[in-house]
């Protein structure tokens, strides 16, 4: 059984940043594609970016490229979401995802955590 925790998220000023954790536990995660989504009040849980297994390919949303970074540490079983230049409009809950095959924008991950609050205030 995998089970993923989030946390990190909280209010920022916009322009500021966080850095979002994701630790994983039941399974190794240097197996597996990890992803995390977000999702808006009123709106669709949408893409923002994910990290192969390797860790050699990322991908992100172009609503967040240039300003957040994904990145992996499987000696800890943690990927991280660092954001940076925090607009109002990445308020969100945010979600980290894993599968063994790739996540996509289109393709989502089997296994999810309960996700975690971000407020950017303006």
């Amino acid at each position: 059984q995998v089970q993923l925790v989030e946390s990190g998220g909280g209010l920022v000023q916009a322009g500021g940043s966080l850095r979002l954790s994701c630790a994983v536990s039941g399974r190794s995660i240097s197996n597996y594609h990890m992803g995390w989504f977000r999702q808006a009040p009123g709106k669709e849980r949408e893409f923002v970016a994910t990290i192969r297994w390797s860790g050699g390919s990322t991908s992100y949303a172009d609503s967040v490229k240039g300003r957040f970074t994904i990145s992996r540490e499987n000696a800890k079983n943690t990927v991280y979401l660092q954001m940076n230049s925090l607009k109002p409009e990445d308020t969100a809950v945010y979600y980290c995802s894993a599968d063994g095959i790739p996540i996509t924008a289109t393709r989502r991950g089997k296994y999810w955590g309960q996700g975690t609050q971000v407020t950017v205030s303006s």
